[in-house]
């Protein structure tokens, strides 16, 4: 049994969410250069397994492209090329990064901390799986 991995795709970070093996619990993985992203989820996928991807695909309020829509579409087709026999699916993102930092001051996570964008890729990456696993 595989698990799902989520994707919030930016253009100098990625953020990287993981179900447990039975797919109920979606939990931060990482964040990881967007150069060396493939790689990464290649190399999880050989240690892990992975069913499908679930990745966050921006959209304005009136469901229009954002200025990273292309960039994500783009990084969709790398994906599929990549894994051909792997899922994707396209999920909504919007408001993620929002919630990811809302969710670390609810926390009480350190002003430094927040700083962090990583940390808020990972976690708007969950965002997004909790998101798709609820949708399921």
């Amino acid at each position: 049994m595989g698990r799902i991995l989520a994707i919030d795709y930016g253009t100098k970070r990625v953020g990287l969410a993981v179900t447990d093996p039975l797919k109920i619990i979606a939990t931060a993985l990482d964040t990881i250069h967007s150069k060396d992203v493939i790689q990464y989820l290649k190399d999880y996928d050989s240690a892990e397994g992975v069913e499908a991807f679930v990745l966050g695909m921006p959209k304005k309020l009136d469901n229009t492209d954002t200025n990273a829509t292309p960039l994500v579409k783009q990084f969709h087709r790398l994906l599929k090329k990549n894994f051909p026999q792997k899922a994707v699916y396209l999920h909504d993102e919007r408001f993620t990064s929002k919630m990811a930092l809302d969710a670390m001051i609810a926390a009480g996570s350190k002003k430094k901390d927040r700083r962090v964008k990583g940390n808020i890729d990972k976690i708007s990456a969950t965002i997004i799986l909790q998101s798709y696993l609820e949708s399921i």
